[in-house]
């Protein structure tokens, strides 16, 4: 089976698994904004449906939802985004500053993280030397082992992007049998949101250690909880206002 982890090892397949390697994945981006769309989108249509209120009033609550908090969330996920990137840009600023002022220092570092890797003896020697005639291959292994970075910038508008598109398509698309004039429109919202928790669950797998198909069951369940109880709630909101 497929984990995302299997690849292949031709020299183009290596050049081209490589070379996008720096890059941050918006796959992150992605599972955020569709499974948040689809969890509050289908969470209004059923508490909606729950209070046993008109079809209009569904359409026009998520629709608002999908636009108004889509944008919210990609305002969010840009402004944090944006932050990483300012931070990634100092931090590489710095240790740029600190190897031009204090090589010796930088350099010493340096060895002493390669000696973590298992270097040794003429081993440690050789590589801490190798890598610092190459002021960029040091830096990034600076920011890998030093701090806890990818070497690759975060991409604000990218990400911002990715979850807002995200959050309409999907939760967008639990609206739909409201707006197509269905007979039964809220079964048919039912299964377009189960489909999409499912299918977000298993692509949420390519970055987790669970099976796809564990991945997949668990956010549908997650997802039919939240309509659970949104329906409950405003079932029992009418029952009692």
């Amino acid at each position: 089976m497929d984990t995302g982890l299997d690849h292949g090892h031709s020299p183009q397949e290596i050049e081209q698994r490589i070379a996008g390697s720096n890059d941050r994945s918006l796959l992150r981006d992605f599972v955020y904004g569709s499974i948040d769309g689809t969890v509050t989108t289908f969470a209004i249509i059923s508490g909606v449906a729950g209070a046993g209120l008109p079809q209009n009033v569904i359409i026009v609550l998520g629709l608002a939802n999908v636009l108004a908090d889509g944008f919210s969330m990609a305002t969010s996920n840009y402004l944090g985004t944006r932050s990483e990137q300012f931070n990634h840009r100092r931090i590489r600023a710095n240790e740029q500053r600190h190897i031009s002022e204090f090589p010796q220092g930088e350099k010493a570092e340096l060895k002493y993280i390669l000696s973590r890797h298992g270097l040794k003896g003429a081993d440690l020697i050789n590589t801490t030397e190798i890598i610092t005639r190459h002021e960029s291959l040091w830096i990034n292994l600076m920011l890998s082992d030093e701090y806890g970075l990818p070497p690759g910038e975060p991409k604000p508008f990218a990400a911002a992007l990715a979850t807002f598109v995200a959050f309409v398509v999907c939760g967008g698309a639990a609206l739909m049998p409201f707006l197509g004039g269905s007979e039964t429109p809220y079964i048919l919202s039912c299964l377009i949101a189960a489909m999409t928790f499912f299918t977000v669950g298993a692509l949420k797998a390519r970055w987790t250690a669970e099976s796809w198909f564990t991945s997949a069951l668990q956010t549908t369940l997650l997802g039919g909880i939240a309509a659970v109880i949104a329906f409950s709630a405003g079932n029992v909101v009418t029952r009692f206002a």
